[in-house]
């Protein structure tokens, strides 16, 4: 694709707690272009005074994204490049950025996108949680009607769910979570992540509800990514009151995995379908 030497523009993600985590070549592009793009000047100054890098800081954030894409995309014309960061994490996964995104495609303008840390991915790969599909929801909306809603809508989703909410809201969310998809459902929650005070925990919705409630260090730092997983549609398993007799009589003397073992050989039959009908209604 022909560019029209323009500048291009850099994609850079940052550190989202440990400052180890920044790739050598982020720090390049950061010494070299000729401006950066950022969240918060102020944020980005403690990145950059701690790798002694020093360059021209812009302010680009939800309120001046607007003006300032067009003031950018005048100076990548022109042929300067510029390295696009926010706060932490990749640029643009609920971050600003978007519209200068598309104004660089619209103008021909070259973007090249580092790869690093994103909290929703990092908190993912470390969830337990199938990781085959996933959908990202960001941060639930403020107003109570319209996150219940949206959760509802989540309901039956079979893909993994990943979510963002501010320790403030926390609490609030576990319970709609409980109320709206279900208080049997796994969630887990990742806080603090790469950070010293680093938290990765799941159990069913209703017992990280009272779990957090339990200690306020797990909830009064930073944000944190809720992962949900996805809905799983109950097969109906067919089993005679004689296999079930057999099997809750040997529950009493055995551990779960022996008595469906023992019952499946004495009545013949699929252990596999005997062992989601043990767990199944030992969850209860």
């Amino acid at each position: 694709m022909n560019f029209k030497n323009t500048g291009i523009l850099y994609i850079v993600p940052t550190p989202i707690g440990n400052l180890s985590d920044i790739t050598c070549r982020a720090l390049t592009i950061l010494q070299e272009v000729d401006l950066i793009a950022c969240e918060n000047i102020k944020h980005t100054n403690i990145l950059l005074k701690h790798f002694n890098i020093k360059n021209i800081l812009i302010s680009f954030n939800k309120i001046n994204e607007f003006q300032q894409s067009d003031h950018l995309i005048e100076k990548l014309k022109k042929g300067k490049n510029i390295a696009l960061v926010s706060n932490a994490g990749t640029p643009l996964i609920n971050d600003p950025g978007y519209i200068l995104i598309k104004k660089c495609h619209f103008f021909k303008i070259q973007i090249i996108p580092l790869p690093g840390a994103c909290a929703a991915i990092t908190a993912l790969s470390a969830s337990g949680i199938s990781t085959r599909s996933f959908c990202y929801e960001g941060f639930l909306p403020s107003k109570k009607k319209l996150k219940r809603r949206l959760l509802n809508s989540l309901k039956k989703e079979k893909r993994t769910i990943i979510l963002y909410e501010s320790k403030y809201r926390i609490i609030e969310t576990i319970q709609d979570i409980i109320n709206e998809i279900g208080e049997n459902r796994h969630i887990v929650i990742a806080r603090e992540i790469t950070k010293k005070w680093e938290i990765i925990y799941g159990n069913k919705a209703h017992i990280m509800l009272t779990w957090i409630k339990e200690d306020k260090s797990r909830y009064n730092k930073g944000e944190n990514v809720i992962i949900i997983d996805g809905y799983k549609e109950s097969k109906n398993i067919n089993l005679s009151d004689k296999v079930i007799n057999t099997f809750i009589i040997l529950r009493k003397f055995l551990s779960l995995k022996q008595s469906v073992l023992v019952t499946s050989k004495i009545h013949k039959i699929n252990k596999n379908n005997l062992y989601q009908y043990a767990i199944k209604n030992e969850e209860k």
